[in-house]
């Protein structure tokens, strides 16, 4: 069974799985919805979790600098109790603060256009999310 990572934003979802022994992320995609319209987000969400047969799934929480947890961060939980509720699956939040500042600067060194930087940002934040929480739990 394998876990799920989420970067979880206004517009689109950044989505990264983990491989079966749950040692490495990889972002496999982002998918588009419109919040907090949750439906916008389940068939493709439903279709991604039966093929990676996830048994577990992580959600960026973003939180401010000081720890606390905000409007967006609050988005995030609303979001993570209403997938929960549709699929049966523990969900865990993990600390995502800076994750996608540090996706910008790995694809900026890597010297990854802005056009194609936008296109891959949300699914290379998932990714970092998924394996920080894979790394601080082996």
């Amino acid at each position: 069974m394998k876990t799920m990572g989420l970067d979880v934003g206004e517009k689109t979802i950044g989505v990264a799985i983990s491989d079966g022994l749950g040692w490495t992320a990889q972002g496999i995609t982002t998918i588009k919805w419109t919040e907090p319209d949750f439906e916008t987000a389940i068939a493709p969400l439903k279709e991604l979790i039966d093929e990676h047969e996830v048994s577990k799934v992580v959600i960026g929480l973003p939180k401010n600098m000081n720890g606390t947890v905000g409007p967006r961060g609050e988005a995030s939980k609303e979001f993570g109790q209403q997938l929960e509720k549709a699929f049966q699956l523990p969900i865990v939040y993990w600390d995502e603060r800076l994750t996608t500042m540090a996706a910008e600067r790995i694809l900026l060194n890597a010297d990854v256009s802005r056009k194609k930087r936008k296109k891959v940002i949300d699914k290379m934040a998932a990714s970092i999310i998924l394996q920080s929480y894979l790394d601080a739990n082996q």
